[in-house]
């Protein structure tokens, strides 16, 4: 097998993981957000520790650690993940899921109004229109449900900046998420603890197959990662782009068709004009991508 084709595979794994997430979540939702969120923390980080320890990434990590300016940027991950995290833990188990799905459509068009904003980026005029048709899209869906999608944009605005600070550290997979698992597990480990001792703990509450599915928690988030890590190695980011539309429209499907959340009118409207924007933003990456193509191999000819 060929390494692209590899490449593809392990995509398609990842993104079709995340896609199943809502059901491993709604598994768990006798527990509530905030103890998830410490619990998911938690065991990622015991996990990734036995990756490090396995693969003996000891030097790596150390040196990742100490540069500054690696270490602050995976700091400010951690942050943004962990909010991404709990935010989506609580929108599945509270019947959100289509919700969800709607805050990672959006992610790519936030990433380009991110590459305006902070990297100082010039907008071609496709994906102007792609943002403007985005923004009426969020307008609709407010209106829809009386109030702001908060839960799909915080979503957006975590997982868009968490790309951002991943990308300025600069960090190898493992290293990067063994430092931000780090850095916040003494918190998920205080808030696990203090539950416990209040009385308040329900994982153990519900037998031994529910504390087990929580504390593979740590598997479940670090296997797409990894699989991941291992496609943005061996194929296109146009590819992996394409790819990553699995999740969210795995996610829709099973907030409408297993769920059964509601779905009117004015909803579908503002899903339908998400879903155009995005057409547009492809489509122009894609032309675009032709064009570059075609003036690089006229440059090679001359």
């Amino acid at each position: 097998m060929s390494e692209q084709r590899r490449g593809f595979l392990f995509g398609l794994s990842a993104f079709v993981v995340w896609g199943l997430f809502p059901l491993y979540w709604k598994l768990l939702d006798d527990t509530g957000a905030v103890e998830l969120l410490a619990h998911r923390i938690f065991w990622s980080m015991v996990t990734i520790a036995g990756l490090v320890a396995v693969r003996r990434r000891f030097p790596q990590l150390k040196a990742v650690w100490a540069d500054p300016v690696r270490r602050w940027w995976l700091v400010l991950a951690a942050v943004l993940i962990t909010f991404n995290w709990g935010t989506f833990i609580w929108g599945v188990t509270n019947g959100h899921v289509v919700e969800t799905s709607l805050g990672y459509f959006v992610t790519p068009l936030f990433t380009v109004m991110l590459g305006v904003i902070v990297l100082s980026e010039r907008l071609r005029p496709a994906q102007w229109t792609a943002l403007g048709i985005a923004g009426v899209a969020v307008l609709a869906l407010a209106i829809d449900y009386g109030r702001p999608p908060w839960i799909a944009l915080i979503l957006t605005a975590s997982f868009g900046t968490y790309g951002l600070a991943k990308k300025k550290a600069g960090a190898p997979a493992i290293e990067g998420m063994a430092i931000e698992t780090a850095v916040v597990a003494p918190v998920a480990l205080g808030v696990i603890v203090a539950l416990a001792l209040r009385g308040d703990g329900t994982v153990v509450a519900h037998g031994w197959w529910y504390t087990a599915l929580v504390m593979v928690s740590g598997s479940v988030t670090a296997l797409p990662l990894l699989l991941f890590g291992a496609a943005a190695t061996r194929i296109s980011l146009i590819t992996l782009g394409m790819l990553q539309y699995i999740t969210p429209v795995m996610q829709f499907a099973f907030g409408v068709l297993l769920y059964h959340e509601a779905m009117p009118p004015m909803r579908w409207a503002g899903f339908a004009l998400v879903w155009l924007a995005l057409v547009v933003l492809t489509w122009d990456g894609l032309a675009h991508r032709r064009r570059r193509l075609a003036l690089a191999a006229s440059a090679s000819a001359a």
